[in-house]
């Protein structure tokens, strides 16, 4: 299938306005003439491109001829271009494409360009649906030729950037190397050349701290978090949660990170290596009593607990942090072999500076610098901008005193969260300093459909075309991967479009590259999706706090709520949106109209015969189907808390029960695709494990992330509760319905005895619950079972259709 090839996909020239090519701009393309000197020899760039195609569709291997061109052969720029092979002569002959790019990922950008815009082909991760590949030609059929002149395609801008401090830790914790191969497949095909490469870092700590610091194993073992919260040990937010590490994992993850290394920069790619941040392991005070080391204040534990909080930081100014920065620097290099000299250090992640005064905070931001510098003379340090938006500590003279702390040029920010809070817009594009324009969307790894199609087609098009603009990259910097595919396809085509993207005529093509084949119900349902779940723009962050999967720690008499009807009678089903006003907990976000979207999973359900074969749409309907049933519960959780003030027990009794009934169904909608189970994130967890009792510790850290998250009291739960929360076919079942179910019986027992709500009997229950669902061992299914189409079908029956007299009743209940 031959798609139209639109104008935008012309040959471009790469464009940025005279006046951001001052000393910044400058400095940044000197950096990138170093790194193209050093990359991979052509030969192994193509090696590996090869590698990709032979993993993704191995029938065609012999279908696609890759070169390495120059960039002089490009205009200078980063490009690839598609051409129909010379030695195609005739008809008759076999059909070759020759893909040419001046780097392996280009190469390998190319050929996905080439499947997805001219093969009508999609690539997505395996959670997800998976590729859909069926649109592309068998082998002895003609692929689609492109246009006689070839295709040529420059990035705008030098970089694509991927990953966020923490997706190393919400989605990557329990990786091994063969899903890291399928993952930097996944972004070489997607065109991302300046990834993070967190993985095994401690291992390298461990040797700075003990063979320059003199330090024990002992010293080490209160330092390092837990495999699946080290995010947030290595940011100095907690020390010492869910560990200590066994010695297994240090060795496990360096030999891991020295394969992704390697794979990294046989493609040609940019692999980002951490810096030195300031945080130091408590035993650092005792060797060196003078040191300027600080503890900080409490990041989110219960009671101040100094178990897990208040790490220790070594201040920017003492000779000690340069001393430790160029040693961590020099053992990654000898370790590594080699370096692409951009080095990630978030040093006020969530942490505020001790002193405000200006030239305190430079002098912070210059030494910093200077421990990456003394170990590597090329060094750029790479920031994430997110403090910027969070801590209001930030103010313009304050955060110009940090960005100017280096020379320009050798700090490069990254714009976290530009898609809702653009801070270039605000910053005059962050004082001159070079950044990069980022889509952050995801929290958590929270599993909701969301996001802002059309901020993502035209920020960075905005950014980069503005005066004085100082944007070298696109990114995309999601605390959690897997989820939205949508977004992703979109966001990742961004690093190769130089004009705004008419989102409505994308998304006609996107449902016909995802499934296959196009179908009107079906590109109507996605427009309605397009305009509804894919269009927030009320500039709430997304952190999912849905009922069932965040439920509500808070007496129900202090909940106070508000029906506001829908103007969208004509559709099915008009439900109401709850506004939950009270500051206990936060309320469920949501931004649509719930019968729009309604009416969309209609419409995906009444094209199921034609695609119910299609494992991306499988993937879509259960998806569609989970969020929409999960915005009922919230609705019908209301409902329960209007009975309870009404005191009425029959009523509050019969929505309880409805509750719950949901719970159990949506667990078993969840099992209907691989994407929605519990299982394989803990056996991928045990897996990595020696022994038992590595076992029972990785398994408590995946468990513990995904539902308390952090420490808590007997009566007192963690502030992170539920921040990690995922629908996940077993934990409804296992502990959102059995913990929903605690409380309601609590309204019960309350109405029944004429007594206040007993808050404290409640949360030490829950809470006992919680802690021992962390310690258990029971094993969950890794194989999705049940039929998604059948099972949307029958949900949509049950609860949003008014015909059926016992939905229609519950509607109406208040």
């Amino acid at each position: 299938m031959k798609l139209p090839f639109p104008a935008i996909f012309l040959i471009f020239i790469f464009f940025l306005p005279s006046s951001t090519t001052g000393a910044g701009i400058d400095t940044i393309f000197r950096l990138i003439r170093i790194q193209d000197r050093e990359r991979a020899p052509p030969s192994v760039q193509e090696a590996a491109a090869r590698g990709v195609l032979l993993r993704l569709l191995p029938s065609h291997s012999s279908s696609f001829e890759f070169r390495i061109l120059s960039k002089k052969q490009c205009g200078g720029e980063y490009c690839f271009k598609i051409k129909n092979h010379p030695s195609f002569t005739t008809a008759g002959d076999p059909q070759i494409l020759r893909i040419e790019g001046t780097t392996g990922v280009d190469i390998v950008a190319g050929l996905h360009w080439y499947l997805k815009h001219w093969c009508g082909s999609h690539i997505s991760w395996d959670k997800t649906g998976g590729s859909q590949l069926f649109s592309v030609p068998n082998v002895g059929l003609l692929l689609p030729r492109v246009h006689h002149a070839g295709v040529s395609v420059q990035r705008p801008v030098p970089w694509s950037y991927y990953q966020n401090a923490v997706t190393s830790s919400y989605s990557f914790a329990w990786w091994d190397w063969e899903r890291w191969e399928r993952e930097i497949d996944w972004m070489v095909l997607h065109g991302v050349n300046l990834p993070l490469a967190f993985t095994g870092q401690e291992a390298i700590w461990q040797k700075v701290f003990q063979e320059k610091f003199n330090m024990t194993t002992s010293d080490l073992d209160d330092f390092f978090g837990g495999p699946a919260f080290l995010a947030w040990s290595r940011m100095g937010n907690l020390h010492g949660w869910g560990g200590p590490l066994p010695q297994s994992w240090f060795d496990q993850q360096l030999i891991l990170q020295k394969k992704i290394l390697a794979r990294m920069f046989e493609l040609g790619m940019t692999p980002v290596l951490p810096a030195f941040s300031g945080n130091v392991p408590a035993a650092l005070k005792r060797i060196f009593p003078s040191a300027k080391i600080t503890r900080l204040g409490n990041w989110f534990s219960v009671k101040n607990d100094l178990k897990w909080c208040c790490t220790y930081l070594l201040d920017a100014t003492d000779s000690l942090f340069i001393e430790i920065g160029k040693a961590f620097i020099e053992k990654q290099l000898q370790e590594y072999g080699r370096t692409s000299h951009i080095y990630n250090c978030d040093t006020f992640d969530e942490n505020t500076p001790p002193v405000d005064d200006p030239e305190y905070i430079s002098s912070l931001g210059a030494a910093t610098f200077k421990g990456m510098q003394s170990g590597d003379d090329d060094a750029v340090w790479l920031m994430q901008g997110w403090l910027f938006s969070y801590d209001p500590f930030w103010r313009p003279p304050q955060m110009k005193a940090l960005l100017h702390s280096v020379p320009v040029g050798k700090l490069v920010v990254l714009d976290l969260f530009a898609e809702v809070k653009p801070i270039w817009v605000t910053s005059e594009q962050f004082y001159g300093v070079p950044y990069i324009w980022c889509m952050l969307h995801n929290f958590a790894g929270n599993i909701e459909m969301y996001g802002i199609l059309d901020a993502i087609a035209s920020g960075p098009i905005d950014a980069r075309t503005s005066n004085n603009s100082t944007m070298v990259g696109v990114g995309m910097s999601m605390e959690g991967i897997e989820q939205n595919p949508i977004v992703y396809d979109l966001m990742s085509e961004m690093a190769f479009q130089h004009k705004k993207v008419d989102v409505k005529a994308w998304v006609d093509m996107y449902s016909t590259r995802r499934y296959g084949q196009t179908l009107p119900l079906i590109q109507e349902g996605w427009n309605v999706l397009y305009h509804t779940i894919y269009n927030c723009t009320d500039g709430a962050y997304d952190k999912n706090r849905d009922v069932i999967v965040a439920f509500p720690d808070v007496d129900p008499s202090l909940i106070s709520v508000q029906h506001e009807q829908s103007h969208h009678n004509d559709k099915p089903y008009s439900g109401t949106i709850i506004k939950e006003i009270t500051d206990s907990f936060d309320q469920p976000h949501l931004w649509y109209p719930t019968s729009e979207v309604i009416y969309a999973l209609e419409l995906f359900i009444t094209s199921g015969d034609e695609l119910s074969r299609c494992n991306t749409y499988r993937y879509d309907l259960v998806d569609l189907t989970r969020q929409v049933l999960a915005k009922y519960a919230n609705e019908l959780f209301f409902k329960v808390i209007e009975a309870y003030q009404s005191r009425d027990i029959h009523g509050m009794t019969l929505l309880s029960q409805r509750f719950l009934d949901l719970v159990e169904d949506l667990d078993t909608l969840l099992a209907c695709h691989d994407g929605f189970l519990l299982g394989p994130w803990l056996e991928s967890a045990k897996q990595l494990a020696l022994n038992e009792e590595q076992e029972r510790q990785f398994e408590w850290n995946a468990r513990t992330q995904i539902t308390m998250w952090f420490d808590n009291s007997d009566e007192e739960a963690s502030l992170l509760r539920d921040y990690g929360n995922k629908y996940w076919n077993g934990l409804l079942h296992d502990y959102y319905g059995p913990r929903a179910a605690i409380y309601f019986k609590y309204l019960r027992e309350s109405l029944e005895s004429g007594e206040d709500f007993k808050l404290r009997g409640w949360r030490r229950e829950w809470i006992k619950l919680t802690n021992e669902w962390q310690k258990r061992r029971n094993i969950f299914p890794v194989e999705s079972s049940g039929d998604a189409l059948n099972t949307s079908r029958w949900l949509f029956n049950k609860y949003l259709n008014l015909s059926n007299p016992e939905t229609k009743l519950v509607l109406e209940l208040n």
